[in-house]
């Protein structure tokens, strides 16, 4: 199976780079190519595509704009995000936003159709500096609890909830009147949110945090 991907960024050389590394790839396809925003717009709408990859600072919007859109009409898009911006506030809206993935621009051991194919493995890549970042943080209370207790959505604490109590994804989609597909991406936001890589380690670091009972 070919996986289809849209690219959206502004920079010629990145999207240029990015573009000739998706098409030399057997397993991917070029969805489309885009450089501001509402073009990338128009191209998600028509191409719907398996992941959508996507730079933050965009002409005439946000990437962010687009990561919502794609997590409202295309649930199963998966999005990586790859830019310059590495604070934490840029990088918990993109999360909150629906991005299963965070890349900074620059970065030596990038290698983006390895990400991408990660990606649609079902892992969450996100760039070591980032990853750093919000281990630090992960610890650090403030009035409103831990930040992965105000970082994790509704649906997302349920899919938690009940994939420690022992139901399958399978039959959590099936008790949330949700896609295999939907509770998927939801699963790659808790593993990037919790910076984990498997179900048994998001259960024990959720419990370590206290956002699950023992």
């Amino acid at each position: 199976m070919n996986y289809s991907v849209l690219i959206v960024e502004d920079d010629p050389q990145f999207r240029t780079a990015f573009a000739d590394a998706v098409a030399s790839a057997a397993d991917l396809r070029l969805a489309g190519v885009a450089d501001d925003l509402p073009e990338g717009r128009r191209l998600l709408e028509y191409t719907k595509p398996d992941v959508l990859l996507v730079d933050i600072g965009l002409p005439s919007g946000s990437g962010i704009e687009l990561i919502r859109w794609a997590r409202h009409y295309l649930p199963n898009c998966d999005v990586m995000v790859i830019t310059v911006f590495g604070d934490e506030r840029h990088v918990l809206q993109c999360i909150e936003a629906g991005a299963t993935g965070y890349l900074l621009k620059g970065a030596s051991s990038l290698d983006i159709v390895e990400q991408i194919r990660a990606l649609y493995q079902g892992g969450s890549p996100i760039s070591p500096t980032i990853a750093r970042q919000l281990l630090i943080k992960r610890f650090q209370l403030n009035n409103d609890g831990p930040l992965e207790e105000q970082c994790l959505s509704a649906q997302e604490r349920t899919v938690l909830e009940l994939s420690s109590k022992g139901y399958s994804y399978e039959e959590i989609a099936e008790l949330m009147q949700l896609s295999s597909n939907t509770v998927g991406t939801y699963v790659k936001r808790i593993y990037l949110k919790l910076q984990v890589h498997s179900k048994s380690e998001a259960i024990y670091e959720a419990r370590k945090l206290g956002l699950l009972r023992d």
